[in-house]
């Protein structure tokens, strides 16, 4: 854990915080596996409690979508108990497969890319003009950076994509004087916030729109009031949290020494190309399908082309990627861990009876107690269906007919859909990309998860409320 007690000066702190900025530790590793075997066995003791059952599903090439009303138990041996154990790895040989070899790929080769752009103090050099430029100004500092990274989440989509910035944000965040938690907080927590208050987010609000029937990011004036004010809140809370642990910078900051212009440039030049390509990806389905392996190339490119342009060599670039590569394989086992909890679930068949379960208690009650419900079947499913499009596919379907029936507006489903589906993702175990980037700052996740919970608890309380106001308002 970074520290800023033996950390007395903006320079050590840089120094400090890039020589580990990408290791995840083994207090951080242990601590967050054990958490996954205790929900692998849970997962699996489900598996004998809850009666197996399935819906009937329209299968196409690109979706599986739920056949409302189509719900039936089915016969069958429970899942033996060795395969609890034997998910992680049985994962790799489903449909779903290539999706987690990308997202390990893509880990170690953004370890290896950032290790040699922190060996080459290529983002040292960086941060160092920034912190000079903004020293005064650090508060608006952090209310712009986490105006981009909800940003990036509410308009485009992105989560996954940020992890190549968290260790650079943290970096900067201990050059100002903050701790890792303030960087986790700019980058991390506000692009699962922005996820969460989306306004045109194409993986939840589009998917479930289109599937639900009503014209695409349409009812985009309240969502963007719910961003302006989810921004607010968070960003306030952010900059308090930040000046009641601040530790005085005042010593001056020169450039880096020895750090190559060239490489720096480079650097810049590939940045500025992957901010592009993530613009324009809504707008093409080529870049979108490959928004993940597009990035990771882009970052490998830039980590090699920084390391031989600081004149590292092939051989000593090399070295030094595969050592950074290497420090990520924690969290590869994580990633495994994390979506064998899944498989065991759907592999022993219970996923659509939680799911039929849950639809059946939402038809009984009022209008707001309806809404509410959605938003908690949806907040609960993510515990096991980490991607929202996916999600949307299984539970749009059975939720807009329900909703229809309670004249509630299917607006407003896509409301406690969106909210279920984002304020989740920076909260829970099973989500891959949150474990990697606790991992990258070395914070276990039962620290991650006391800090973020009071986040959590009030943006919660405000979620409810919009809620509720969109159905005073007939929204």
């Amino acid at each position: 854990m970074h520290n800023h007690d033996s950390a007395p000066n903006s320079n050590h702190s840089l120094n400090h915080s890039s020589n580990h900025a990408l290791n995840i530790s083994t207090k951080t590793f242990i601590s967050a596996a054990l958490i996954l075997i205790l929900l692998l066995i849970g997962s699996g003791i489900l598996t004998r409690v809850i009666p197996m059952g399935s819906y009937n599903y329209i299968i196409t090439s690109t979706s599986k979508t739920i056949i409302p009303n189509s719900y039936h138990e089915i016969e069958g041996a429970p899942l033996p108990i060795y395969k609890w154990f034997t998910a992680p790895i049985e994962v790799l040989f489903t449909s779903e497969g290539i999706i987690i070899i990308t997202i390990i790929l893509f880990l170690l080769i953004i370890g290896g890319a950032i290790g040699i752009l922190n060996e080459v103090k290529v983002l040292n050099s960086i941060i160092s003009q920034v912190v000079q430029k903004f020293r005064h100004k650090k508060y608006h500092l952090i209310w712009a950076i986490v105006f981009i990274f909800m940003s990036l989440g509410a308009f485009i989509g992105i989560f996954e994509e940020v992890i190549p910035l968290v260790p650079l944000l943290i970096s900067l965040s201990l050059a100002l004087g903050f701790d890792v938690m303030t960087g986790l907080g700019m980058s991390l927590l506000a692009t699962g916030f922005g996820f969460a208050a989306a306004v045109s987010n194409p993986f939840t609000i589009g998917v479930a729109q289109r599937i639900a029937n009503i014209p695409v990011f349409s009812g985009a004036g309240y969502r963007l009031v719910i961003f302006f004010i989810t921004y607010t809140v968070l960003s306030s809370m952010l900059v308090k949290y930040a000046k009641s642990i601040e530790i005085p910078t005042d010593s001056d900051f020169d450039n880096i020494e020895g750090t190559s212009k060239k490489a720096v440039l480079w650097f810049l030049i590939c940045t500025t190309i992957m901010v592009i390509l993530i613009l324009l990806s809504p707008l093409v389905p080529l870049i979108s399908a490959y928004n993940l392996p597009i990035i990771g190339l882009l970052f490998l490119i830039s980590g090699i082309g920084s390391g031989l342009l600081s004149d590292r060599g092939v051989a000593g670039t090399l070295k030094i990627f595969k050592s950074g590569a290497t420090a990520m394989l924690p969290g590869v086992i994580l990633i495994l861990l994390a979506t064998g909890v899944k498989h065991v679930i759907q592999t022993g068949n219970i996923m659509d009876s939680l799911l039929y379960y849950a639809s059946e208690s939402v038809t009984n009650a009022s209008p707001f107690t309806a809404v509410l419900l959605v938003y908690l079947l949806v907040f609960a499913l993510n515990f096991f269906i980490g991607s929202g499009s996916a999600k949307a596919f299984i539970v749009i379907p059975i939720i807009a007919p329900l909703m229809d029936m309670m004249g509630i507006s299917r607006q407003m489903a896509i409301l406690a859909f969106q909210f279920g589906d984002g304020f989740s993702n920076i909260l829970y175990p099973t989500n891959a990309v949150l474990l990697i980037g606790i991992g990258l700052a070395g914070v276990s996740y039962v620290k991650w998860f006391k800090w973020v919970f009071k986040f959590q608890l009030i943006i919660g309380l405000l979620s409810i409320l919009f809620l509720w106001i969109g159905l005073q308002l007939g929204y």
